[in-house]
């Protein structure tokens, strides 16, 4: 399957990381997701129900980031990955990538991220 929707930068404050320091301020989380789908009927009918609504796809990304913390960025994307393939049933593939931008590194670094990609 060719057809895609990204979404890039979706950005909220959660409370995830190892460190006990990063459960209790937080820090700004980003992530950009690829969903993969057969969007013929949308190009051709131009209705929203023949797609996926990129603001519901947000709220559920929001959701995630906000919601109960974990330790590692790896298990974020998981749970984002498997909420879109449970919330949205013409997704056929997903690509989630989360950015720890804070993240406690001694380095200097432009960006730290992980990706995952799940399928049905």
């Amino acid at each position: 399957m060719s057809d895609r929707i990204e979404i890039k930068g979706i950005s909220e404050f959660g409370y995830h990381g190892v460190l006990e320091e990063e459960r209790r301020i937080g820090q700004e989380f980003l992530v950009d997701v690829v969903l993969f789908l057969d969007l013929s009927l949308s190009s051709v009918s131009d209705e929203l129900i023949e797609t996926i609504n990129y603001a519901t796809v947000c709220a559920a990304i929001s959701e995630e980031i906000t919601g109960e913390p974990v330790a590692l960025i790896e298990r974020l994307a998981g749970r984002i990955s498997e909420r879109l393939l449970e919330d949205f049933l013409t997704l056929q593939k997903v690509e989630v990538t989360v950015h720890k931008p804070s993240a406690p590194v001694e380095q200097s670094f432009s960006d730290i991220f992980v990706t995952i990609t799940r399928s049905r």
